[in-house]
């Protein structure tokens, strides 16, 4: 990897930096619609977020100790016994086209399966239409309906992968 580059757990000063990373790409595409994370309050929070419901993780990405981008793992409520849902998957737009959302997805499904999740669940839209192609290329499948309740009404792109 880039020495430049660095993937470590989320920490409290990385929510202000990450959530303009999120908010960022997402209006970069013009997806920044309600029923997605883009009004999701916890955004602004996720280290406060994840460091408080067991079972979820996340990464972080820096690039010259600037975020760039990010990862998580989530139990998502109401999904099946053993999945665990990918979320907040985003990069600045310099990050992108490096191989970095790559490494951050398999990191956090890496950090899943050693948890002990079976199977890693995701919520996506056309407007992200380069990320869902990753995603499939790892091996993740298109499904026809979404599972879990994650309060993303705004995604219709859902996909599951065995770990």
């Amino acid at each position: 990897m880039n020495p430049t580059i660095q993937i470590r757990p989320i920490e409290l000063n990385d929510n202000i930096d990450l959530a303009k990373v999120i908010r960022g790409a997402l209006e970069e595409f013009g997806a920044n619609k309600p029923g997605t994370v883009y009004f999701d309050p916890t955004t602004d929070a996720l280290f406060e977020l994840f460091n408080t419901t067991p079972g979820s993780y996340y990464f972080i990405a820096l690039k010259n100790n600037q975020v760039v981008g990010g990862a998580g793992i989530y139990p998502t409520e109401n999904l099946p016994q053993g999945t665990c849902e990918l979320v907040k998957l985003y990069l600045h737009k310099d990050a992108r086209g490096t191989g970095l959302g790559k490494e951050l997805l398999n990191t956090a499904m890496q950090w899943a399966k050693e948890f002990g999740y079976l199977q890693v669940y995701l919520e996506s839209m056309p407007e992200l239409s380069k990320a869902v192609t990753i995603y499939e290329n790892v091996g993740f499948k298109r499904i026809n309906h979404p599972l879990g309740n994650s309060g993303h009404c705004g995604c219709d792109i859902w996909m599951i992968k065995d770990l």
